[in-house]
């Protein structure tokens, strides 16, 4: 890897300085890189530069030719480091999720409850569990039926339960309108773009809508930040007898990523199925190789078989197609403090000053495999920043890129420079110097030296009188003897 520094600072006052090259240090590296300070005023669709933004779907530009054929109406494979979507259709267009929705009512439950607290079937719960349809996945839950919070999420998971995750809802919110506004309050803090829960468990109400990137973001966060994944990536899981039940309930994971053989994944880390007659097939499901996690869904897939095809074959193209690269802040240090240092010597002749300094860069970002192997270089870029020395106060935002030997430039970071007035020296009671002035001052001199000399020849005839003074009385002593 190569590091460079270009700069051009203009102004459009007085101060116009270019310096087309500060610094070049040798780094030299094949590069495994980084991704996450959006600075969303450096976005720019006509310039030959990639902003943090427009890197989130950069990659649909690229190698679209040997993308594998999905027969889904809307899919999405996304890296869940840096947020990259590597390949996609209508990922951004919302579609009803079945019960992929449940994984959103998990990861609440997961967060909000202790896997060993109590659920109670009150006759609430119960009157609301009895409108759940009747072709619809159940558990069985009884009215005054007592269950861990444990049981009801395996079963929500694994079985798909309807009636598993409207009782946690409910046991969480009071109603279910109430759990739904947190669902959607959930998905708005993950990143969520275009999302609207109106069912805790996937009913197909016309308003319970998400999207294929949307399902991405939240079962990426599931898998991160919960034990969503030991519990979806379970073969089983029993019930053990209730107050209402008298023998134990074993369930058997309904995902065939994990129940058969011919569409286990060995880096599928966890995910879940849906389907109503409106939805479709879908599924969402997350895969981990070599520490890189992916994350796929499909929203009404042809049909049951084929979304599980179609997400395999989507998590071996993001795996050997892209890259997901580590990107240090370090890497700019040396080249973030020789800009600032120039910027204040080039400021030094002027009435502005480097007030402050930052810089942050992204900790990943995705790129293709093919890219990722070229030697790069790291590029202060200055050359369109301005400085207007009129201004008492101005802000420069200048990028941080890496530029791959294909010409590629990614802006990754950006140093924010605070450039402020100087304060101003100032006299206290001046003297305004006018010709009079001048000529004042000079007949100051004139007279100071008038008194010297005038001085000098007082003392002088005062001398002159002492000496004659003294010869006379010496002439007078004289002759005082002859006598």
């Amino acid at each position: 890897m190569e590091l460079i520094i270009t700069m051009k600072i203009l102004s459009n006052k007085v101060f116009k300085v270019f310096a087309s090259l500060l610094a070049m240090i040798q780094v030299m590296s094949v590069l495994s890189l980084t991704s996450l300070a959006v600075n969303e005023d450096l976005d720019d669709p006509n310039d030959d530069m990639t902003s943090q933004n427009e890197q989130k779907y950069d990659l649909l530009n690229e190698n679209k030719e040997n993308w594998p054929e999905i027969a889904a109406e809307a899919y999405a494979l996304v890296d869940l480091e840096s947020g990259a979507v590597i390949m996609g259709s209508d990922y951004n267009t919302q579609r009803a999720p079945a019960s992929t929705t449940k994984v959103m009512t998990i990861l609440i439950a997961l967060e909000k409850l202790n896997l060993d607290d109590v659920v109670t079937i009150t006759p609430e719960i119960a009157a609301k569990l009895r409108k759940i349809p009747g072709d619809y996945v159940k558990l069985g839950l009884q009215e005054g039926e007592q269950l861990t919070v444990k049981d009801l999420i395996y079963a929500g998971a694994l079985k798909s339960a309807n009636d598993a995750c409207l009782a946690l809802a409910m046991h969480i919110a009071g109603t279910e309108e109430a759990f739904c506004d947190m669902m959607n309050e959930k998905a708005k803090e993950i990143g969520c773009l275009n999302t609207h829960f109106s069912s805790s468990f996937g009913y197909a109400n016309p308003d319970n809508l998400t999207t294929a990137y949307d399902l991405c973001i939240i079962l990426g966060y599931a898998v991160t930040n919960t034990i969503f994944s030991e519990i979806s990536t379970s073969y089983s899981y029993t019930i053990p007898a209730t107050n209402k039940y008298s023998d134990s309930r074993k369930i058997n994971n309904a995902n065939r990523f994990i129940r058969t053989t011919e569409y286990s994944y060995d880096y599928y880390i966890g995910g879940k199925t849906g389907f109503t007659d409106n939805a479709g097939y879908t599924l969402v499901g997350a895969a981990k190789k070599n520490d890189r996690t992916l994350v796929a869904c499909v929203l009404k897939a042809k049909n049951s078989s084929i979304r599980y095809k179609d997400l395999k074959e989507m998590f071996e193209y993001g795996y050997s197609s892209s890259t997901t690269v580590n990107i240090s802040s370090n890497e700019f240090s040396t080249a973030v403090n020789q800009t600032n240092a120039q910027i204040t010597d080039l400021l030094a002749d002027t009435p502005l000053y480097v007030d402050s300094q930052q810089y942050a860069c992204s900790e990943t970002m995705t790129i293709p495999s093919s890219r990722a192997s070229l030697g790069s270089s790291n590029i202060v870029e200055l050359s369109d920043v301005v400085i207007d020395t009129s201004m008492p106060e101005q802000t420069l935002k200048v990028p941080l890129l890496k530029v791959y030997s294909d010409g590629k430039k990614y802006i990754v970071g950006a140093i924010t420079i605070d450039i402020k007035a100087k304060a101003p020296h100032i006299e206290i009671n001046p003297v305004k110097e006018t010709g009079w002035t001048g000529l004042k001052n000079v007949l100051i001199v004139v007279a100071g030296i008038s008194v010297l000399l005038l001085v000098l020849v007082i003392a002088l005839l005062l001398l002159r009188r002492s000496i004659i003074s003294k010869r006379r009385r010496q002439r007078y002593l004289a002759r005082s003897k002859k006598l």
